[in-house]
């Protein structure tokens, strides 16, 4: 990609995330444009579609977020407190990317291998340690606290129905 046309872009998803951070993403597209300082044709050459530009504006926080779980297993005090800190972090993205959660499966498949990825990793080390039951199915727990973050009505309610589950060995 040349050179202008890559910083048109990283300035299209810059302002995409301050744009949907602010109205939400029903956001108009057109404002995102105008953000970047861009015109909407070339806004719409680099992302066809509001699909496209939400898909690419959270492919670096998914990345991000799947780091996380090394840096916690390195840094956590305990396999159970790297586990619980990541899914807390995890709840964080549900709550606040709702559109992705209930996005097409297809469209985000690599990004839920790679979430299940970062969380069987913990979700091993916390068993391997005694700390959670080992009957926790990776796929069951991140279904579990999807669930919950978006049924709930906000981010206390969401920690309080997940503290009663029954973590323990």
């Amino acid at each position: 990609m040349r050179a202008d046309a890559q910083r048109n872009r990283d300035l299209l998803v810059a302002a995409a995330v301050q744009v949907f951070a602010e109205r939400g993403t029903d956001a108009p597209l057109d404002d995102v444009a105008r953000r970047a300082g861009v015109g909407n044709a070339t806004m719409y050459r680099h992302f066809p579609t509001r699909s496209d530009l939400l898909l690419t504006v959270y492919a670096d926080e998914v990345s991000q977020l799947c780091a996380c779980a090394e840096t916690l297993r390195e840094e956590a005090g305990s396999p159970r407190e790297a586990l619980h800190e990541w899914l807390r972090l995890f709840m964080d993205h549900v709550a606040t990317k709702r559109d992705l959660a209930l996005a097409d499966p297809a469209q985000v498949a690599d990004w839920h291998r790679a979430m299940l990825t970062a969380a069987s990793s913990l979700l091993a080390d916390a068993v391997r340690a005694g700390a959670v039951r080992a009957d926790l199915d990776v796929r069951d727990l991140l279904t579990l606290v999807k669930g919950i973050t978006l049924a709930a009505e906000n981010r206390d309610q969401a920690e309080r129905l997940l503290s009663l589950v029954n973590w323990g060995p």
